[in-house]
Protein backbone atom coordinates (compact mmCIF):
# COMPACT_ATOMS: atom_id res chain seq x y z
CA UNK A 1 0.00 0.00 0.00
CA UNK A 2 1.06 3.62 -0.53
CA UNK A 3 1.92 6.12 2.18
CA UNK A 4 3.52 9.56 2.47
CA UNK A 5 6.27 10.17 5.01
CA UNK A 6 7.88 13.41 6.15
CA UNK A 7 11.52 12.31 6.08
CA UNK A 8 12.82 15.60 7.50
CA UNK A 9 11.73 19.24 7.54
CA UNK A 10 10.76 20.30 4.04
CA UNK A 11 10.81 16.81 2.52
CA UNK A 12 7.95 14.39 1.81
CA UNK A 13 8.30 11.08 0.01
CA UNK A 14 5.64 8.83 -1.48
CA UNK A 15 6.50 5.21 -0.68
CA UNK A 16 5.00 1.72 -0.58
CA UNK A 17 4.91 -0.93 2.15
CA UNK A 18 2.96 -3.99 3.22
CA UNK A 19 -0.54 -3.40 4.56
CA UNK A 20 -0.73 -3.58 8.39
CA UNK A 21 -2.11 -6.61 10.22
CA UNK A 22 -4.63 -6.08 13.00
CA UNK A 23 -3.73 -7.28 16.50
CA UNK A 24 -6.04 -8.13 19.37
CA UNK A 25 -7.77 -4.99 20.64
CA UNK A 26 -7.08 -3.10 17.42
CA UNK A 27 -9.11 -2.11 14.38
CA UNK A 28 -7.92 -2.09 10.79
CA UNK A 29 -9.10 1.05 9.04
CA UNK A 30 -9.32 2.23 5.46
CA UNK A 31 -8.43 5.93 5.37
CA UNK A 32 -10.83 7.93 3.21
CA UNK A 33 -9.75 11.48 3.95
CA UNK A 34 -7.15 13.33 6.05
CA UNK A 35 -7.37 16.93 7.21
CA UNK A 36 -4.17 18.98 7.19
CA UNK A 37 -3.65 20.92 10.41
CA UNK A 38 -1.18 23.32 11.97
CA UNK A 39 0.73 20.41 13.50
CA UNK A 40 1.37 18.98 10.03
CA UNK A 41 2.41 22.37 8.66
CA UNK A 42 4.75 22.98 11.60
CA UNK A 43 6.24 19.49 11.35
CA UNK A 44 6.97 20.06 7.67
CA UNK A 45 8.46 23.45 8.55
CA UNK A 46 10.64 21.98 11.31
CA UNK A 47 9.12 23.95 14.18
CA UNK A 48 6.74 21.47 15.79
CA UNK A 49 7.27 20.64 19.46
CA UNK A 50 7.27 16.98 20.64
CA UNK A 51 8.27 15.76 17.18
CA UNK A 52 10.83 13.40 15.62
CA UNK A 53 11.56 12.39 12.00
CA UNK A 54 10.83 10.47 9.86
CA UNK A 55 7.10 10.51 10.55
CA UNK A 56 3.88 9.69 8.72
CA UNK A 57 1.67 12.69 9.41
CA UNK A 58 -2.09 12.88 9.70
CA UNK A 59 -4.43 12.76 12.68
CA UNK A 60 -7.62 14.38 11.37
CA UNK A 61 -9.05 11.22 9.89
CA UNK A 62 -12.18 10.10 8.06
CA UNK A 63 -12.09 6.33 7.95
CA UNK A 64 -13.99 3.09 7.51
CA UNK A 65 -13.57 -0.10 9.51
CA UNK A 66 -12.19 -3.07 7.59
CA UNK A 67 -11.67 -5.41 10.57
CA UNK A 68 -12.51 -5.13 14.28
CA UNK A 69 -13.24 -7.45 17.18
CA UNK A 70 -15.97 -7.13 19.80
CA UNK A 71 -15.97 -3.68 21.37
CA UNK A 72 -17.93 -1.59 23.87
CA UNK A 73 -19.31 0.81 21.26
CA UNK A 74 -20.65 -1.93 19.00
CA UNK A 75 -18.60 -0.79 16.02
CA UNK A 76 -18.41 -3.33 13.22
CA UNK A 77 -16.73 -3.79 9.84
CA UNK A 78 -18.17 -1.39 7.29
CA UNK A 79 -18.90 1.36 9.80
CA UNK A 80 -17.59 4.87 9.32
CA UNK A 81 -15.63 6.07 12.33
CA UNK A 82 -13.99 9.18 13.76
CA UNK A 83 -10.55 8.51 15.22
CA UNK A 84 -9.61 10.15 18.51
CA UNK A 85 -5.87 10.22 17.77
CA UNK A 86 -4.61 10.43 21.35
CA UNK A 87 -3.43 7.06 22.65
CA UNK A 88 -3.19 7.31 26.44
CA UNK A 89 -1.73 4.87 28.94
CA UNK A 90 -4.73 4.68 31.28
CA UNK A 91 -2.46 4.44 34.32
CA UNK A 92 -0.72 7.78 34.96
CA UNK A 93 -2.10 10.44 37.30
CA UNK A 94 -3.67 12.39 34.43
CA UNK A 95 -5.48 9.30 33.13
CA UNK A 96 -6.59 8.31 36.63
CA UNK A 97 -8.12 11.77 36.98
CA UNK A 98 -9.93 11.56 33.64
CA UNK A 99 -7.50 13.86 31.81
CA UNK A 100 -6.45 11.38 29.15
CA UNK A 101 -5.79 14.34 26.82
CA UNK A 102 -2.62 15.19 28.77
CA UNK A 103 -1.50 11.66 29.67
CA UNK A 104 2.14 11.66 30.75
CA UNK A 105 2.84 8.90 28.21
CA UNK A 106 0.56 10.14 25.44
CA UNK A 107 1.14 9.04 21.87
CA UNK A 108 -0.59 11.26 19.32
CA UNK A 109 -1.01 9.73 15.88
CA UNK A 110 0.99 11.70 13.35
CA UNK A 111 3.19 13.23 16.05
CA UNK A 112 4.60 10.66 18.47
CA UNK A 113 3.49 7.69 16.35
CA UNK A 114 2.82 7.32 12.64
CA UNK A 115 -0.49 8.78 11.54
CA UNK A 116 -3.06 8.36 8.83
CA UNK A 117 -1.35 9.60 5.66
CA UNK A 118 -1.50 6.02 4.41
CA UNK A 119 -4.13 3.87 2.76
CA UNK A 120 -4.68 1.63 5.78
CA UNK A 121 -3.80 1.88 9.47
CA UNK A 122 -4.30 -0.13 12.64
CA UNK A 123 -5.33 1.69 15.82
CA UNK A 124 -6.65 0.72 19.26
CA UNK A 125 -10.37 0.02 18.93
CA UNK A 126 -11.18 2.13 21.98
CA UNK A 127 -10.19 5.41 20.26
CA UNK A 128 -12.95 5.06 17.64
CA UNK A 129 -16.35 6.75 17.64
CA UNK A 130 -19.17 5.67 15.29
CA UNK A 131 -19.93 8.24 12.59
CA UNK A 132 -22.19 6.61 10.03
CA UNK A 133 -24.27 9.79 9.84
CA UNK A 134 -21.30 11.99 8.87
CA UNK A 135 -19.69 12.67 5.50
CA UNK A 136 -15.95 12.24 4.96
CA UNK A 137 -15.49 16.01 5.15
CA UNK A 138 -17.38 16.20 8.42
CA UNK A 139 -15.43 13.32 9.93
CA UNK A 140 -12.12 14.94 8.95
CA UNK A 141 -12.88 18.13 10.88
CA UNK A 142 -14.22 16.61 14.10
CA UNK A 143 -10.76 16.42 15.69
CA UNK A 144 -9.76 20.08 15.26
CA UNK A 145 -13.21 21.16 16.40
CA UNK A 146 -12.87 18.88 19.44
CA UNK A 147 -9.73 20.80 20.40
CA UNK A 148 -11.84 23.95 20.34
CA UNK A 149 -14.59 22.25 22.33
CA UNK A 150 -12.09 21.23 24.99
CA UNK A 151 -10.78 24.79 25.27
CA UNK A 152 -14.29 26.22 25.61
CA UNK A 153 -15.13 23.63 28.26
CA UNK A 154 -11.86 24.27 30.12
CA UNK A 155 -12.70 27.98 30.22
CA UNK A 156 -16.24 27.23 31.46
CA UNK A 157 -17.73 29.74 29.05
CA UNK A 158 -21.11 31.04 30.19
CA UNK A 159 -24.01 32.53 28.28
CA UNK A 160 -23.65 36.29 27.87
CA UNK A 161 -19.87 36.48 28.20
CA UNK A 162 -17.80 38.44 25.69
CA UNK A 163 -14.72 36.46 24.72
CA UNK A 164 -11.82 37.11 22.39
CA UNK A 165 -10.27 34.50 20.10
CA UNK A 166 -6.85 35.37 18.70
CA UNK A 167 -6.11 33.57 15.45
CA UNK A 168 -8.62 32.85 12.69
CA UNK A 169 -7.07 29.57 11.63
CA UNK A 170 -8.99 26.29 11.82
CA UNK A 171 -8.65 25.89 15.60
CA UNK A 172 -9.55 29.50 16.28
CA UNK A 173 -12.58 29.32 13.99
CA UNK A 174 -13.73 26.21 15.84
CA UNK A 175 -13.39 27.96 19.20
CA UNK A 176 -15.40 30.90 17.88
CA UNK A 177 -18.33 28.79 16.73
CA UNK A 178 -18.33 26.59 19.83
CA UNK A 179 -18.15 29.63 22.13
CA UNK A 180 -21.16 31.03 20.27
CA UNK A 181 -23.01 27.74 20.74
CA UNK A 182 -22.24 28.08 24.48
CA UNK A 183 -23.92 31.49 24.39
CA UNK A 184 -20.95 33.86 24.28
CA UNK A 185 -20.40 36.95 22.18
CA UNK A 186 -17.16 36.58 20.21
CA UNK A 187 -14.46 39.04 19.18
CA UNK A 188 -12.21 37.59 16.45
CA UNK A 189 -8.66 38.99 16.30
CA UNK A 190 -6.16 38.39 13.49
CA UNK A 191 -3.76 40.17 11.15
CA UNK A 192 -5.29 38.53 8.07
CA UNK A 193 -8.26 40.58 6.87
CA UNK A 194 -9.51 37.81 4.59
CA UNK A 195 -9.77 35.42 7.53
CA UNK A 196 -11.43 38.08 9.67
CA UNK A 197 -14.05 38.51 6.97
CA UNK A 198 -14.58 34.74 6.91
CA UNK A 199 -15.11 34.77 10.69
CA UNK A 200 -17.66 37.55 10.31
CA UNK A 201 -19.52 36.27 7.25
CA UNK A 202 -19.44 32.49 7.65
CA UNK A 203 -19.03 31.95 11.40
CA UNK A 204 -21.10 34.97 12.35
CA UNK A 205 -18.84 36.38 15.08
CA UNK A 206 -20.11 39.55 16.69
CA UNK A 207 -16.97 41.64 16.17
CA UNK A 208 -13.71 41.51 14.20
CA UNK A 209 -10.55 43.38 15.23
CA UNK A 210 -7.30 43.57 13.31
CA UNK A 211 -4.35 42.74 15.56
CA UNK A 212 -1.95 45.58 16.20
CA UNK A 213 -1.42 48.68 18.27
CA UNK A 214 -5.07 49.78 18.17
CA UNK A 215 -6.58 46.39 19.05
CA UNK A 216 -6.88 47.00 22.81
CA UNK A 217 -8.64 50.31 22.27
CA UNK A 218 -11.09 48.73 19.84
CA UNK A 219 -11.88 45.89 22.24
CA UNK A 220 -12.30 48.38 25.08
CA UNK A 221 -14.78 50.34 22.98
CA UNK A 222 -16.69 47.20 22.01
CA UNK A 223 -16.99 46.13 25.67
CA UNK A 224 -17.62 49.57 27.21
CA UNK A 225 -14.23 49.39 28.89
CA UNK A 226 -14.72 45.95 30.45
CA UNK A 227 -12.51 44.01 27.99
CA UNK A 228 -13.06 40.27 27.52
CA UNK A 229 -13.73 37.85 30.37
CA UNK A 230 -11.96 35.07 28.48
CA UNK A 231 -9.21 35.32 25.87
CA UNK A 232 -8.21 32.30 23.79
CA UNK A 233 -4.96 32.22 21.85
CA UNK A 234 -5.21 29.91 18.85
CA UNK A 235 -2.24 31.37 17.00
CA UNK A 236 0.79 29.99 18.83
CA UNK A 237 2.53 33.24 17.84
CA UNK A 238 4.85 34.65 20.51
CA UNK A 239 3.79 38.26 19.99
CA UNK A 240 0.10 37.39 19.97
CA UNK A 241 0.48 35.25 23.09
CA UNK A 242 2.21 38.06 24.93
CA UNK A 243 -0.46 40.59 23.91
CA UNK A 244 -3.44 38.47 24.94
CA UNK A 245 -3.64 39.55 28.63
CA UNK A 246 -4.09 43.14 27.44
CA UNK A 247 -7.43 42.09 25.90
CA UNK A 248 -8.59 40.43 29.14
CA UNK A 249 -10.80 41.92 31.82
CA UNK A 250 -9.93 42.05 35.50
CA UNK A 251 -10.77 38.65 36.95
CA UNK A 252 -10.59 37.08 33.50
CA UNK A 253 -9.16 33.85 32.04
CA UNK A 254 -6.40 33.43 29.48
CA UNK A 255 -6.51 30.10 27.65
CA UNK A 256 -3.46 28.99 25.66
CA UNK A 257 -4.56 26.66 22.88
CA UNK A 258 -1.91 27.40 20.25
CA UNK A 259 1.54 26.04 21.00
CA UNK A 260 4.74 28.07 20.89
CA UNK A 261 8.17 26.47 21.25
CA UNK A 262 9.84 29.52 22.77
CA UNK A 263 9.72 31.41 26.06
CA UNK A 264 6.96 33.90 26.79
CA UNK A 265 7.37 37.07 28.87
CA UNK A 266 4.72 38.85 30.90
CA UNK A 267 4.90 41.86 33.18
CA UNK A 268 3.91 40.44 36.55
CA UNK A 269 2.19 43.54 38.03
CA UNK A 270 -0.08 43.83 34.98
CA UNK A 271 -1.31 40.23 35.10
CA UNK A 272 -1.33 40.13 38.91
CA UNK A 273 -3.52 43.23 39.11
CA UNK A 274 -6.12 41.44 36.97
CA UNK A 275 -5.93 38.28 39.11
CA UNK A 276 -5.55 36.48 35.81
CA UNK A 277 -6.36 32.80 35.57
CA UNK A 278 -3.89 31.21 33.18
CA UNK A 279 -4.78 27.83 31.73
CA UNK A 280 -3.50 25.67 28.93
CA UNK A 281 -5.76 23.49 26.81
CA UNK A 282 -4.27 20.42 25.19
CA UNK A 283 -5.93 17.96 22.81
CA UNK A 284 -9.43 16.75 23.68
CA UNK A 285 -11.35 13.97 25.42
CA UNK A 286 -14.15 11.64 24.39
CA UNK A 287 -16.65 14.11 25.86
CA UNK A 288 -15.37 16.85 23.56
CA UNK A 289 -15.54 14.65 20.45
CA UNK A 290 -19.09 13.59 21.27
CA UNK A 291 -20.14 17.21 21.81
CA UNK A 292 -18.73 18.23 18.43
CA UNK A 293 -20.49 15.38 16.64
CA UNK A 294 -23.76 16.45 18.29
CA UNK A 295 -23.50 20.10 17.09
CA UNK A 296 -21.69 19.60 13.79
CA UNK A 297 -24.83 20.49 11.84
CA UNK A 298 -24.35 24.08 13.08
CA UNK A 299 -20.88 24.36 11.53
CA UNK A 300 -20.24 25.58 7.93
CA UNK A 301 -18.21 22.57 6.80
CA UNK A 302 -18.39 23.36 3.08
CA UNK A 303 -16.86 26.83 3.38
CA UNK A 304 -14.38 25.73 6.07
CA UNK A 305 -12.72 23.17 3.76
CA UNK A 306 -11.19 25.41 1.11
CA UNK A 307 -8.73 23.05 -0.60
CA UNK A 308 -9.07 19.35 -1.49
CA UNK A 309 -6.62 17.21 -3.44
CA UNK A 310 -6.18 13.48 -4.05
CA UNK A 311 -3.55 11.60 -2.10
CA UNK A 312 -1.20 11.35 -5.09
CA UNK A 313 -1.18 15.15 -5.50
CA UNK A 314 -0.54 16.13 -1.88
CA UNK A 315 3.22 16.64 -2.08
CA UNK A 316 3.04 19.10 -4.96
CA UNK A 317 0.33 21.16 -3.23
CA UNK A 318 1.57 21.13 0.36
CA UNK A 319 3.88 24.15 0.10
CA UNK A 320 0.98 26.34 -1.05
CA UNK A 321 -0.96 25.52 2.12
CA UNK A 322 1.72 27.31 4.13
CA UNK A 323 0.82 30.59 2.42
CA UNK A 324 -2.15 32.61 3.74
CA UNK A 325 -2.44 34.41 0.39
CA UNK A 326 -3.75 31.18 -1.17
CA UNK A 327 -6.90 31.60 0.94
CA UNK A 328 -6.47 28.25 2.65
CA UNK A 329 -8.38 27.63 5.85
CA UNK A 330 -8.61 23.84 5.90
CA UNK A 331 -7.08 21.52 3.30
CA UNK A 332 -7.95 17.85 3.03
CA UNK A 333 -6.39 14.91 1.18
CA UNK A 334 -8.72 12.24 -0.21
CA UNK A 335 -7.93 8.57 -0.79
CA UNK A 336 -10.94 7.70 -2.94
Amino acid sequence: MKYIVCEKPGEFQLKEKEAPVRKEGEALLQINSVGICGTDLHAYGGNQAFFTYPRILGHELASEVLEIGENERGIKAGDKVVVMPYVSCGECIACRNGKTNCCTNIKVLGVHADGGMQEQITVPADILLPANNLSNNEMAIVEPLAIGAHAVRRANIQKGETVAVVGCGPIGIGIMKLAQIAGAKVVAIDMNEQRLEYAKEKIGVDYIVKAGEHAVNEISEITNGDLCTAVFDASGNKYALEACPDYMSHGGRFILVGLSKGELTYTHPKVHAKEMTLMCSRNATTEDFEHVISVLNQFPTDSFITHQVPFTKMIEHFDSWLKPETGVIKATVSFN
